[in-house]
């Protein structure tokens, strides 16, 4: 059984062939399968809940397996107001998830800290772990996080998964 080509006929007998990068496949395979951490704060966690619902169905987008072990996620969705005492709890977190990870910041409290200037509130979760995709709102809406998790496939679809060149094979 041979690999079918999309558009093409399969009646005439011959073998569909495709041809990609290995880069190209990793990272297909890398943004398909995004298992997001479960990791709701305050009030745009329950927009993140309602992104699983079937009136939304985050799956369609390879990310609707949401993980309660670190160890187990690629995916951080950082969702509402983080506190100071929960900063260190986050930096823990994320750096228990295993290689390569995205970080998405969502809503304003998230991102900005929003109206709450105060000794409490981090200004921004950017200040101790690296934020991928900012996901604008106060909530935002489960379309607006779609958004960000289109945004972040195209990003890794970008990424380069081999660094530096293979070494030649002498045989």
């Amino acid at each position: 059984m041979g690999l079918i080509q999309i558009g093409k006929p399969q009646k005439d007998g011959e073998l569909g062939v495709m041809t990609l990068s290995l880069e190209k496949v990793v990272n297909w395979a890398r943004k398909g399968s995004l298992w997001p951490m479960t990791f709701g704060l305050a009030c745009c966690a329950i927009e993140m809940i309602a992104a699983v619902s079937s009136r939304y169905d985050i799956d369609r987008y390879g990310a609707g397996v949401f993980r309660a072990s670190p160890r187990q996620s690629d995916l951080m969705i950082v969702a509402g107001t983080v506190c100071r005492r929960m900063a260190p709890v986050i930096r823990k977190i994320y750096d228990q998830m295993p290689e390569p990870k995205y970080v998405i910041s969502m809503g304003s409290c998230a991102t900005s800290g929003n109206i709450y200037d105060s000794y409490s509130v981090v200004q921004g979760v950017d200040r101790f772990v690296p934020v991928d995709i900012y996901v604008p709102g106060c909530p935002p809406t489960p379309e607006a996080l779609f958004d960000g998790i289109l945004k972040l496939q195209e990003r890794i679809m970008q990424k380069r998964v081999f660094t530096k060149q293979p070494e030649q094979v002498k045989v």
